[in-house]
């Protein structure tokens, strides 16, 4: 585990974040649940190429979007099985708390609506069209 990862991981836990991401000295943190932030940061273009992100949930859709910043190494408190296959797959250095069947809704009563939206999805270019369009519905 890096340098940027192992202070990804404290300032998450320490701060109460829901999303951090490091690089050298930069340090970029979230309150927002969901995937909402991880989509901003790819939909704005700005460069998370190479950063280390520390997150509370991590579902298959915020996998996605971890791929198309290009960040380096992930952790998550919570990782769906098939986030970590896409992570996996693409080269991304994942470490983890727990890892789940799939994640679920806030309100624990079905899967996490974006997690579902894109569980026959297999490229991140296909997923962040079927989030944007999914995000747009809520």
């Amino acid at each position: 585990m890096s340098l940027n990862l192992e202070r990804a991981k404290s300032v998450l836990v320490e701060g109460g974040y829901t999303c951090v991401m490091v690089k050298g000295e930069v340090v970029d943190v979230s309150v927002e649940r969901g995937i909402r932030p991880l989509f901003q940061i790819v939909k704005s273009r700005a460069d998370r190429e190479g950063y280390s992100a520390a997150d509370k949930v991590v579902g298959k859709a915020a996998a996605f979007m971890y791929m198309l910043m290009k960040v380096r190494e992930v952790f998550a408190q919570v990782i769906s099985k098939p986030a970590l296959e896409v992570l996996e797959g693409a080269g991304i250095e994942v470490s983890y708390g727990e890892c789940v069947t799939a994640i679920r809704n806030r309100t624990d009563t079905g899967f996490c609506p974006m997690e579902s939206a894109v569980l026959d999805v297999k490229e991140p270019e296909e997923a962040y069209s079927v989030l944007e369009k999914r995000i747009e519905r809520l």
